[in-house]
């Protein structure tokens, strides 16, 4: 017993140390995570609320930090009791939060809808720039000293679980964060860094930036992400300190669902096989699943009840 004991704080601590290394390797290209006021109150105003027949969802507004608001969609189940609880991250669109809600034409993104529909509270906030929100990237996030738009959404995010972990309805034990293409990563860049997210369902998400068009990382060096690819690190793959191994390993042994379609432009789907082959060992058995549908940039319905089924699965 006590060699067991032994062998399991080891292991404790290695995970630990590694999750540690990860972060911080992420952090020389997103800017270090702030220290933020936990007890100080989200400032919550709820702006109208809908009836959507099987749950409520209300438009409201939060402050992740004094001065600034998010705006989201909180849909809340009508059953009784407590729920898992789901942070709905978007992908890369105009309208931001209203598309994983339903109110855009792409049924394939409704997951906050449909997590609400099977019982969830969901959580859907605008990414910084999209939908209601009106970030100014160089006066808001730079100027307020950060040096990412990725970090000032982790952030966000972060604040987004202490309103889910402190609704009444939620079952803390049980709060995932999914999100399909920009809210692919942004979901496992938030879980990476708050480990009270125990799953990802992470859709187009990413891929190795080796294999990130042939290299060429252009795309993560706009002002809503990391400025710093670019401008320390030479848009060089080689030079970035962290790659996606890094995020998986800083959620490790938690789960991670990853939708990589074969045919995905935007994330060449070996590099998602190098990085899942690359950070397995690290993860239980089951708690690390890829699965691969033949299709584009998208999050097909067959996929996405798999990934249902993984959420709803987990109970630790």
């Amino acid at each position: 017993m006590f060699r067991l004991a032994v062998l399991l704080i080891c292991t404790y601590t290695l995970i630990a140390q590694t999750r540690a290394e990860a972060l911080r390797k992420m952090e020389q290209a997103m800017g270090p995570f702030p220290k933020l006021d936990r007890k100080r109150g989200l400032a919550v105003r709820r702006l109208s609320t809908q009836d959507a027949g099987s749950y409520t969802k209300t438009r409201l507004t939060y402050e992740p930090e004094p001065g600034r608001k998010v705006y989201a969609w909180l849909l809340v189940p009508k059953s009784g009791g407590r729920h898992p609880a789901a942070l709905c991250l978007h992908q890369t669109t105009r309208i931001g939060k209203d598309e994983p809600v339903g109110e855009g034409p792409k049924d394939n993104l409704h997951y906050a809808r449909e997590l609400a529909e099977q019982g969830w509270v969901v959580l859907a906030p605008d990414y910084p720039s999209f939908g209601e929100d009106k970030t100014d990237f160089e006066k808001e996030v730079y100027g307020r000293g950060y040096r990412s738009g990725t970090m000032y959404g982790i952030v966000n995010h972060t604040r987004g679980i202490d309103l889910l972990a402190g609704h009444p309805r939620v079952d803390r034990r049980r709060i995932a964060a999914i999100g399909h293409s920009l809210g692919g990563h942004n979901a496992l860049f938030v879980a990476a860094f708050d480990d009270r997210i125990r799953a990802v369902v992470t859709s187009c998400g990413f891929t190795s930036f080796a294999k990130y068009y042939g290299g060429n990382l252009k795309g993560w060096t706009s002002p809503r992400y990391m400025p710093r690819i670019a401008e320390v690190y030479g848009n060089s793959p080689a030079k970035v300190p962290f790659d996606f191994t890094d995020v998986l390993a800083a959620i490790a042994p938690r789960a991670v669902f990853v939708n990589a379609p074969r045919r995905d432009s935007n994330f060449e789907v070996s590099g998602v096989d190098d990085v899942a082959n690359a950070v397995r060992p690290r993860f239980p058995e089951g708690r690390l699943i890829v699965e691969h549908p033949e299709a584009e940039h998208d999050f097909p319905p067959a996929i996405r009840r798999q990934a249902y089924q993984f959420l709803n699965s987990l109970r630790d």
